[in-house]
């Protein structure tokens, strides 16, 4: 079965299937400047993409998909060091992107390394077209290498099947009842698993129309007209501060929130603005997404819902042994599945880390499941299972605390090194009104166990986030003194 079956099979092809950034596409002029760019680049051991917000890079996407030739989405705003790591590790020859603009500048330029990278420039032109046809690659073939933050060194390039792909894309229509009566609105990052996969392969596998927005303003989100929404935390929070933009979404069928927790005020808001309460939902670049909630099922605010079909979880203790399912108890998420990735590329260190005996993906999160079967993540392993005067705490608890105080825009909780308490708990906090520390940790006591109270609190006027919108505690550490 074809990975894009929305480009082969009878889903009708409205001249703007797809629109991106303005820009409208068929699925035809899609399918024949793709093929175009199938034939620049079959046989190439890998293809990297300047996966800017454009037709171009979809098109270049699509045209590395049809050639079966693996693709590498190089973040248009990563420095020259993290792009010459890409581009080498990936082994990638050619570098697609839009003819003409800072884009092709870039890539004559050689993208952070010119001529030693051996890369050379292949320029998308959205006019050309090619009838060639391609036989479907195998399901076990990579489909893409994405690489991960690099928050722990070096980037690493996650190996993604077609088959991992079409899993868990066909797992999250059914989750989410996704069909091709949908349109689909985004304006998310097209070099990442939500934007990219989920975000254009998901409606190129469902038939759905697209709309990408270029950026994920309100503005934007409102005026796009569709039944179906992505969008981070950061996204939805700035369309809960704009009443009149939200309202113009109650139309729509379902609004989907992830890559980092919904805060329970925003999720409210938006339930009370639009009429819909948001799905939350969980994965990683490793294992793409694994757990969330369903469009006819519960939507819990700080849930990230149930396993998807064919996915299985569980919670394992620092001692190895098996984490309850209680709802209190907290454990690191493990995930098994067909939507894994099958390694990294060129890391067989890395490999033997994230694998356990018996066939698990260790995650690195700390979650906690509830006897009902629903997760909530509480953080990183290494940045939020705080360790304090002998209790484990979870941070996502105490920010979500936090966030209750009417006065508290956000917050993002650390566990600083304290020669008494091992950890102390250090609270920094964007204020949305006067409010003192002394007040706040006050407030946190009242709701939660006296140990689970901030040390100390922080008021900032903004956290520091990555491109998705997460918080990068690591940054926030080492204004503590940790590590």
């Amino acid at each position: 079965m074809a990975l894009l079956t929305a480009l082969q099979g009878d889903y009708g092809d409205a001249a703007d299937a797809l629109r991106i950034d303005g820009r409208p596409l068929s699925r035809e002029d899609l399918l024949g400047a793709a093929t175009a760019v199938a034939d620049r680049v079959a046989g190439a051991p890998a293809l990297a993409v300047l996966a800017r917000p454009s037709a171009e890079t979809v098109v270049a996407v699509v045209g590395g998909l049809l050639a079966g030739v693996p693709v590498v989405p190089l973040p248009p705003d990563s420095g020259p060091k993290e792009r010459a790591h890409i581009l080498r590790d990936s082994g990638a020859v050619l570098l697609a992107h839009a003819a003409g603009g800072p884009a092709a500048q870039d890539a004559a330029e050689g993208v952070a390394g010119g001529v030693s990278l051996g890369v050379a420039g292949l320029p998308v032109d959205l006019t050309e077209r090619s009838a060639t046809t391609y036989a479907e690659p195998g399901p076990d073939t990579t489909g893409f290498v994405l690489y991960t933050s690099g928050t722990t060194g070096a980037p690493k390039g996650a190996v993604i099947r077609r088959r991992a792909i079409a899993a868990d894309l066909d797992a999250l229509a059914a989750a989410w009842q996704w069909t091709a009566e949908d349109t689909l609105v985004h304006g998310l990052p097209l070099f990442h698993v939500h934007g990219l996969l989920l975000g254009v392969l998901g409606a190129l596998r469902t038939g759905s129309r697209l709309v990408h927005t270029g950026r994920p303003t309100p503005a934007g989100y409102a005026a796009a007209g569709g039944s179906l929404y992505f969008g981070v935390p950061t996204v939805w929070s700035r369309l809960a501060a704009d009443p009149e933009a939200a309202g113009r979404l109650a139309p729509a069928r379902l609004l989907v929130s992830g890559s980092a927790p919904l805060p329970v005020p925003v999720f409210e808001k938006l339930a009370a603005l639009t009429g819909h309460a948001p799905i939350e939902r969980y994965g990683m670049t490793e294992s793409l997404i694994t757990v969330s909630t369903r469009a006819d099922g519960e939507r819990r605010p700080g849930s990230v819902g149930l396993p998807v079909e064919g996915v299985r979880t569980r919670l394992v203790g620092e001692d190895g042994a098996s984490v309850p399912a209680d709802g209190e108890s907290v454990g690191e998420l493990q995930v098994a599945g067909p939507t894994l990735f099958s390694g990294y590329l060129n890391r067989p260190d890395a490999d033997a880390e994230a694998w356990t005996a018996d066939g698990w993906f260790r995650t690195g999160d700390v979650a906690v499941i509830g006897e009902d079967g629903f997760h909530r993540i509480v953080g990183r392993a290494s940045v939020d299972l705080i360790k304090s005067g002998g209790y484990r705490i979870g941070a996502g608890e105490v920010e979500a605390a936090l966030r209750d105080h009417p006065a508290v825009a956000d917050a993002a909780v650390v566990g600083a090194p304290d020669e008494d308490l091992g950890q102390a708990i250090v609270a920094y906090v964007i204020p949305d009104g006067a409010v003192t520390g002394e007040q706040l940790t006050a407030f946190v006591a009242e709701r939660l166990s006296v140990h689970k109270r901030p040390r100390r609190v922080v008021l900032v006027p903004e956290l520091p986030r990555n491109a998705m919108g997460k918080v990068l505690k690591k940054q926030l550490l080492a204004e503590t003194g940790g590590q």
